[in-house]
C-alpha cells in the first residue's frame, strides 16, 4: 500500500506536535533568520515591528486579517459578579477586552485534525 503525500506529510505534523510544545520568540527569529537573506538585526527589528503594529492596532480596537492565516479581534467581556475562591466574598468585575484569533482556511487545512 503506497503512502499518499498528504497522510506523510500528517505523520510528520503529528511527530511534530508531539515532541514540540511551544516555539519561543528566540526561536521564531531563528527560524525566519535562516530562512531568509535579512541579516540577523534586520530580522529582530522586523519581528519586533510586527508585533508591535498588532498590538498597537489590537490597543485602538482593530482587527487584524492576514490573508490564508487568520484574523485577530478583540471580544468584550461584560462586567460580572465573581466570587473571591478563598473567601467567597463577591467581587465585581469590569468589562474587559481580550484578543480573540480566528484562522483562516488554509491554516486550518494545514493543520487538520491537531
Amino acid at each position: 500500500m503506497q503512502i499518499t503525500q498528504q497522510e506523510k506529510y500528517n505523520q510528520t505534523l503529528q511527530s511534530n506536535i508531539d515532541t514540540i510544545s511551544a516555539m519561543t520568540k528566540s526561536e521564531f527569529i531563528e527560524r525566519l533568520y535562516s530562512k531568509s537573506s535579512l541579516s540577523y538585526d534586520d530580522t529582530v527589528a522586523a519581528i519586533n515591528i510586527t508585533i508591535d503594529t498588532m498590538q498597537n492596532a489590537l490597543g485602538r480596537g482593530e482587527r487584524i486579517e492576514i490573508r490564508g492565516f487568520g484574523a485577530f479581534s478583540l471580544h468584550e467581556r461584560k462586567a460580572r459578579t465573581g466570587r473571591n475562591p478563598k473567601t467567597g466574598e463577591a467581587v465585581e468585575i469590569p468589562t474587559c477586552y481580550k484578543v480573540h484569533f480566528k484562522p483562516g482556511k488554509a491554516l486550518r487545512e494545514r493543520v487538520g485534525n491537531a
